[in-house]
């Protein structure tokens, strides 16, 4: 976790959306972090001084469709490696592997292209949010059937209260995330 001055700056420029996208959510929106070029910097920064130390450091980045891609990608560029995006299926056009996981009501599939990334690969898993952890789980699937380790999840928000990062780390996935909307 980093320094609690960075995790206060950053929650204050995570806008709270009462009701969105149905009664009783609070959805953290994290836009304004996005729009503002000082705070994110100190956001991309944080992610970056984690990442470059050598024992954190991946071979690879991949990002989760859609915000995944944004936080991911520049990340990606700064730590000077390449990019690797999970889609939801029927994005990609070349030859995928797909995972498909269960949401609240219904079910997803995220697709990888087969060759993102090779067997051994030390890869860095990307979103924007860990709420019941299903994206990043079946992220975590997807590259493990690729022969990558996932050694990490990184996201901008945790809300542990839906479980989702317990059951990551059950899994055995380590996680590294900015702010904590627990119990709020």
């Amino acid at each position: 976790m980093p320094t609690p001055n960075i995790t206060d700056y950053l929650r204050s420029h995570i806008r709270t959306v009462p009701d969105w996208p149905a009664p009783g959510v609070q959805f953290r929106d994290i836009t304004p972090l996005l729009q503002d070029p000082r705070v994110f910097r100190v956001l991309i920064d944080t992610f970056v001084h984690r990442y470059m130390e050598r024992t954190q450091r991946p071979d690879v980045v991949a990002g989760l469709d859609a915000r995944g891609f944004i936080i991911g990608s520049v990340l990606a560029y700064e730590l000077g490696l390449g990019f690797v995006p999970i889609r939801k299926k029927g994005k990609l056009p070349f030859t995928t592997v797909q995972e498909t996981y269960e949401l609240e009501y219904g079910s997803a599939t995220v697709e990888l292209h087969a060759d993102a990334v090779r067997p051994g690969d030390r890869v860095l898993l990307v979103d924007d949010l860990i709420a019941t952890g299903g994206t990043m789980m079946a992220g975590k699937k997807l590259l493990e059937k690729l022969g990558a380790e996932v050694f990490e999840g990184a996201a901008i928000v945790d809300l542990p209260e839906l479980g989702g990062s317990q059951r990551l780390r059950d899994a055995g996935l380590a996680l590294f995330t900015l702010v904590d909307f627990g119990a709020n």
